[in-house]
């Protein structure tokens, strides 16, 4: 019993990143910004894996500046690649870092798409769809596959242009952004 305990103990940076996300979430983007860039500051570059990637998921959404959310994604990705499912299983025993790569690339896509890259896009894009069977069969992987397809549409359809000729970040019908929903860390 102590053991599960001991497993199921909170980590103080995740749920100060959750607690950013929460404000981020709420609308306060610029707060959630300068808070997540002290965060990262305090976790450093070095740091744990599963920090840097999971603020630098949710810190791509606070920019900007397209350049500086694909800088934010690549930092995102880089971490995951150093992650193995140990560490992440400490923070959740459900997940795994392969779960990760559909939303990393379907972001990295997205980031692509905006700059007026549609091959890089393309690329990023064949990933997502390729980790895709990592994802549960709920609401969130639900959320990235409809993502998916809609950027894949996109991309065979109008190109990367919105109506003025240049990127947009809207890309389904109803205004939805390019990128996958976020799952609360």
């Amino acid at each position: 019993m102590a053991e599960q305990q001991e497993q199921a103990a909170p980590d103080a940076m995740m749920t100060r990143i959750g607690q950013v996300v929460m404000l981020h979430h709420g609308g306060d983007r610029e707060e959630a910004r300068g808070r997540f860039l002290d965060l990262w500051a305090e976790i450093g570059e070095d740091g744990d894996p599963l920090h840097r990637c999971t603020l630098a998921h949710y810190m791509a959404d606070t920019q900007d500046d397209p350049s500086d959310e694909l800088a934010w994604d690549l930092r995102a990705l880089s971490a995951a690649e150093e992650l193995g499912d140990g560490r992440v299983a400490e923070h959740h025993q459900s997940l795994a870092v392969r779960a990760f790569y559909p939303s990393l690339h379907l972001n990295l896509a997205a980031d692509y798409v905006k700059l007026g890259r549609s091959e890089a896009a393309r690329s990023h894009l064949r990933r997502a769809r390729g980790a895709v069977g990592a994802l549960g069969d709920d609401s969130y992987g639900d959320g990235v596959r409809a993502a998916i397809g809609r950027l894949e549409l996109r991309l065979d359809g109008d190109g990367t242009s919105g109506e003025s000729g240049s990127p947009d970040r809207f890309g389904g019908p109803g205004g939805e952004t390019l990128g996958p929903p976020r799952q609360r860390p």
